[in-house]
């Protein structure tokens, strides 16, 4: 039996209402707030991510699924394609090529497949879906501004209590300027120096190629250490903590709690400034529900105009994981499945429901093969609200018995009147 690969999953009913009432209602916050889609291809020069996310984070190091796309040739020398890890690259990638800064402020999201060659766990996959938005474009359009990023997480505020989740913590921090992280750098390293052989072998990795990496660190023999490391809030310039401060009053002043996490520092190299997670408890040690932060050099960094911005992604798995309602509370049920009762009655029950689903009414149909008591049967399994008998008796009179499957209500009602009758009671 061929089974789906190792880190992916099929997803069906009930669970699909689910994600589809994620999505359909992530989407009316973001209209809220003048987002608006953005659609990027799911594979990618290898060379975007390399230089948009770093070459020596655990992502491109680890984590890529990358080929070579060769032409019909043997001899042919193939381009190197990676199957999108995250999609913040993607999005300036866009942004670059298609002079998107001609439109001013750019406020994008977009909801879609990720791919990253991780080890499975609760919530994590290989082939997992993010919810992310960014917003960018030209300094003088005001994309700099720390309103910026308090808007950002004011969203993310509505968005999570919107799909039912309250009980969250946003954890803030500011990762500084490049000039900012030069000074930390030095300063990090020499720290290391003395303990790092006592850390684990990627911490080891990362305190040479990119020491503020440890921070990504998860193994727990190596927290203690970590915790005697300096942060970054001793080294941020007048600039990087004056766009700090001013986040967090803007966030004060619409009343958003946080949490300052000086340790707090991202996956990716791309960050400046603010960074921030929101994490939830219902997800065990691996907790961050989604994350984000303010990316000021990335345009420069893959050959575009300086286009401060800022974004955040959700993994909607986890996302979903965390919700307290289940796919059975949001799931639309048919308000009445229509019974076909006798021969020839096919057609005549297709009219009728033809014309109930045209009021918005969620109608399934039955067959005339099927005897009264399999139709009960099948209507009860659905959990439809009524189940409409149409006989040769009833298409005659023009007038149908509707049952009502909780109560046991039955009435005759007239075609015409039929829509009414089973809306009143939704």
């Amino acid at each position: 039996m061929i089974k789906a690969p190792r880190g992916t999953r099929d997803l069906f009913p009930p669970d699909t209402a689910l994600w589809n009432f994620v999505e359909a209602t992530v989407r009316d916050v973001f209209r809220a707030y003048n987002f608006h889609e953005i659609r990027t291809p799911i594979f990618e020069s290898t060379e975007l991510f390399a230089r948009g996310v770093g070459e020596e984070t655990d992502i491109v190091t680890k984590e890529m699924f990358t080929w070579e796309d060769r032409g019909r040739a043997e001899s042919d020398k193939g381009q190197s394609l990676t199957l999108r890890p995250e999609n913040t690259a993607g999005v300036v990638r866009a942004y670059i090529e298609h002079k998107l800064w001609e439109r001013g402020l750019n406020k994008l999201f977009y909801i879609g497949p990720q791919f990253r060659r991780e080890r499975p766990q609760k919530g994590r996959f290989r082939q997992f879906y993010q919810i992310g938005a960014e917003v960018i474009g030209p300094a003088s359009a005001g994309s700099q501004s720390p309103a910026r990023d308090a808007e950002i997480l004011e969203l993310l505020v509505a968005l999570l209590d919107r799909v039912g989740i309250t009980n969250w913590t946003l954890q803030l921090n500011s990762v500084g300027c490049p000039a900012d992280r030069t000074r930390f750098n030095e300063a990090l390293s020499a720290a290391l120096a003395p303990v790092v052989d006592k850390m684990c072998v990627d911490c080891r990795r990362r305190a040479v190629t990119n020491p503020l990496r440890v921070f990504d660190c998860k193994v727990p023999e190596d927290q203690p250490i970590i915790e005697t490391l300096p942060t970054i809030d001793q080294f941020l310039d007048q600039s990087c903590r004056g766009h700090y401060e001013e986040v967090k009053q803007i966030l004060n002043a619409v009343q958003i709690p946080h949490i300052e996490n000086p340790r707090l520092v991202r996956g990716l190299d791309y960050y400046q400034k603010t960074a921030f997670e929101f994490t939830h408890g219902s997800l065990g040690a691996q907790n961050a529900i989604l994350g984000g932060g303010r990316y000021d050099g990335l345009s420069e960094a893959l050959g575009g105009p300086p286009a401060p911005g800022i974004g955040f992604a959700i993994g909607e798995d986890r996302l979903v994981l965390s919700l307290s309602a289940s796919a059975e509370s949001v799931i639309r049920r048919p308000d009445v499945y229509v019974a076909p009762l006798g021969a020839g009655m096919n057609p005549e029950a297709a009219r009728v429901a033809r014309d109930l689903r045209r009021h918005d009414l969620v109608v399934d149909l039955g067959d005339e093969s099927f005897r009264l008591k399999k139709s009960f049967e099948v209507a009860d399994k659905m959990k439809a609200r009524y189940i409409l008998i149409v006989g040769e008796n009833e298409v005659a009179a023009n007038a149908f018995a509707l049952k009502h499957l909780a109560s046991g209500e039955q009435v005759t009602v007239p075609r015409a009147e039929l829509p009414q009758q089973i809306l009143q009671t939704k």
